[in-house]
Order: structure tokens, then sequence, then C-alpha cells
């Protein structure tokens, strides 16, 4: 084949490639781009700020702060997940703090589904000040779309605890997946508006970022406030953030994907934690009921879990309980390896941002996860 015509061959080929590409929708065209969600990707999309307190509140360091010298084995560990930041405290005090590559104290991160926990808080605050009649309360009642079918049963209470039964696919690498299509696409209201049920709410857990995205719309429609505004008011500066947070939208103007991405530093992130801890009360403040956050923080263990072995142990309201050590203590987790640990027994916190976790599950939990408190557990012997 002469040299033109193969030219004329290749571009044709180029071309072709060109025009699928272009015709493929929004979000198959993001995804392929960007391939794989990232805790860099914070200003890959357009937000809505959730801004700072007027006057923050620091944390405290403790007076052995970064004493503690990991060993070998343990920094091998933490540089293996790709770890940005780690931190430990206790009382009210950081004990221990380090960040790798370019992540800073003030540097943010997207949480990916750890955010599922700040919007079970949020519908919890929302139901203490009457906006939310009912934790049963029917969806329909928020939302119009709820309110034919087989949807109409489902309840708040099923949206919070993952058992609304609505055929969502949990995988962010599978291109045509609903949840590849809620990250890189821009029309999650319309997405998730038509699912459809598929098996009976209320009887068996099972993860969907949808059901928290809808929890949201539920919110909104409650309180006649965007999640971000209501989280501002509600929680983020009353917690006293030092930095301004960033909720990521489907679109400039658009919707909060309220299912992942609240993006925040290490030190204010672990302001959930601190919450947890003192049973909803912010220093002297009642931000969210005890009552309230007892109830997310157990398990709803009159669902059937997901494994069809026993009763739900290890999910309450968009919280996870962790077992570890004997202990049970409530956990945020998101995709990469965002973990934050609130753990009463200890009276301490964990703070964990990453690029990765392990694939290999025990269970509910990936086997990265009691390393990092292996680790931890070692700083807090040491103070003890």
């Amino acid at each position: 084949m002469k040299k033109g015509k193969k030219l004329r061959v290749a571009g044709g080929i180029i071309a072709l490639v060109t025009l699928f590409f272009l015709c493929l929708p929004t979000y198959m065209r993001n995804a392929l781009i960007h391939w794989y969600p990232d805790i860099s990707d914070t200003y890959l999309f357009d937000s809505h700020a959730v801004t700072k307190a007027d006057t923050c509140w620091e944390w405290p360091v403790a007076p052995d702060y970064n004493t503690y010298v990991l060993d070998s084995t343990d920094r091998a560990f933490l540089a293996e997940w790709g770890t940005v930041a780690f931190l430990v405290i206790q009382e009210d005090s950081i004990l221990y703090e380090a960040y790798w590559e370019d992540w800073t104290p003030q540097t943010l991160s997207n949480i990916f589904s750890a955010t599922k926990s700040i919007v079970g808080i949020l519908i919890g605050i929302a139901y203490d000040e009457g906006y939310i009649g009912s934790l049963d309360d029917k969806v329909g009642k928020y939302l119009p779309e709820f309110q034919k079918g087989k949807k109409s049963k489902i309840t708040i209470r099923n949206l919070l605890t993952m058992s609304s039964g609505l055929n969502w696919d949990e995988a962010y690498t599978a291109l045509f997946s609903k949840t590849t299509q809620a990250y890189y696409g821009d029309e999650i209201r319309k997405l998730v508006m038509s699912l459809e049920a598929v098996e009976e709410a209320g009887k068996k857990y099972s993860y969907k970022s949808g059901d928290t995205q809808l929890l949201s719309f539920v919110l909104e429609a409650a309180t006649g406030q965007t999640i971000s505004a209501y989280a501002e008011e509600k929680l983020w500066k009353p917690m006293q953030a030092c930095n301004d947070a960033l909720w990521n939208l489907d679109k400039k103007g658009g919707d909060e994907k309220s299912y992942c991405c609240f993006n925040s530093t290490a030190r204010d992130i672990a302001r959930f934690a601190r919450l947890m801890l003192h049973k909803g009360n912010w220093n002297g403040k009642q931000l969210v009921s005890e009552a309230y956050l007892q109830e997310a923080m157990s398990p709803a263990a009159y669902l059937e879990n997901e494994f069809g072995d026993g009763p739900l142990d290890y999910y309450g309201f968009q919280i996870w309980i962790m077992h570890y050590r004997g202990m049970q203590f409530p956990a945020f987790r998101g995709l990469g390896g965002q973990y934050l640990f609130a753990i009463p027994q200890k009276n301490a916190i964990v703070v964990r941002f990453g690029h990765k976790r392990s694939e290999l599950y025990e269970r509910e939990k990936t086997v990265d996860m009691d390393g990092y408190l292996d680790i931890a557990f070692k700083i807090l012997a040491r103070n003890e």
C-alpha cells in the first residue's frame, strides 16, 4: 500500500473514532478521559462552597505531638496504599499528623462515599427540626416521582439503611454503570428519579449510592435549601471549620453529588468524629440530637445483611459500624480508602486519606482498614 493511501486510511480511522467518541454521552466521554476517580478530582467539577466559620476552632496539639516515629513496616504499609494524610487525635488534641506528596493541613481531598455519613447526619438535623415528620415517611411525600407503583412504598428509613430495593448498580469501573454515570454525568437528578424498585424495601441491606442521592433531594424538598447550604448552616459553621469545603456538582448550577463528593481537609473532616464522640454536641451546642445519632451509629439489625447469613451488624443510618479487637465504633468510609474512625473506647479519632485501598474484603471490610487502626493504636498506646 502506498504511503499516501496508508495516511488516508489512518486519517479515516481516526476520524471515525473521533466521531464515535463525540457521539457518546457526556458521562462516557468524561469516564474515558479520566478513567478512574481520585482524591485529586476536587477541582475537576463545578462546586458549591461550604463556607468556613467566621472564627475557627483549631485542634490543639498534644505535648508529645509528632514525637512518635513510625517503624519501617508501618511506613511501608502507608506508602503501599498511597496514603497522603494520616492523623491520630486523642482527648481533643492531635497526637500524630503526617502528610505525603503535595498534601498539607490545608489541602482539600474528595472524601468520596464518606460523604454519605454527612448526609445521614443532616437528615437527622432536618428530622430534629421538624422538616421531616418521621423517618418512616414515604419518600413520595417529598418527591412526586416516588408516589406511584412499588416505589411509593419506600421510606426515608429505607434510604438511610440502604434497603430501598432500587435497581442501582454500584461500580465505578464499569463504563455503563449508574455509579459511573452519576460521577461523570450531568443529570444526576434525572438518573436517580428514574430508578425502579426491583426488591421489597426494608428487608435487606444492599449498598446503593442512589439511596444517598435521593436522601439529599428529600432534604432539599423538606428544607427548601440545597444540601451544601444546609450543611454550611447546620454543621460546618457550627463546628467552627477552619477551611471552606467544596461540594462537587453534576454541572454548573446543578445538583450536589451528595453520595460522594464532599471535599475537605483532614483536620476539618475530623470534626465529624468529634461530634460523634460528643454525642452530637459541639462545645455546648447540640447540633444533632443524641437519640438520632445513637440510632445512626447502631447497626440496623432488623435488616438481613448482604451475605444472607444473618442480621446486619455493620451499618446504621449512612454510617458504618467498625468491628476491631472486640470493639465496635462508627466510621466514615470512601472510595480509595478515605477513612474516619471515632473510637469512644479511647476517646480517639483516626483520619486516613489516600489514593487507593485493598480490593480484598473480609466480609464487609477491606483488608487494609485494620492496618491503619493497628498503627493508630500503637501511637495511642504510647500516650497511655
